[in-house]
């Protein structure tokens, strides 16, 4: 079996293998500002799409009036709750006082 260090020292692929090889995780990006910034918008990003997912998804469910789309409802909304506290925690702590920083 070989080792990193063995596939690091040897010639690059021809192929599919090759392609790939663009797909590697770059740490120094993820550790710069712009990487950090990224990851957090990503996550702000992400906790507003599943709100309005499951907002939708909720309003849908409780138009059919059985017992468990009203529970469906009431979990959707509990979740929508979640996600935008989590949204909101994100934005305040991560994304504003960049803002801030940026202006003076």
């Amino acid at each position: 079996m070989l080792s990193a260090w063995n596939r690091r020292d040897r010639p690059p692929e021809d192929g599919a293998a090759a392609g790939l090889q663009g797909f590697t995780v770059d740490k120094t990006f993820l550790s710069s500002l712009k990487g950090i910034l990224l990851e957090t918008e990503l996550d702000f990003l992400r906790c507003v799409s599943a709100s309005i997912i499951f907002l939708v998804v909720s309003f849908v469910a409780v138009t059919s009036r059985h017992g468990a789309a009203i529970a469906a409802f009431v979990f959707g909304i509990i979740l929508v709750s979640v996600f935008a506290y989590d949204a909101f925690k994100i934005y305040r702590t991560e994304m504003a006082p960049r803002a801030t920083q940026g202006d003076q």
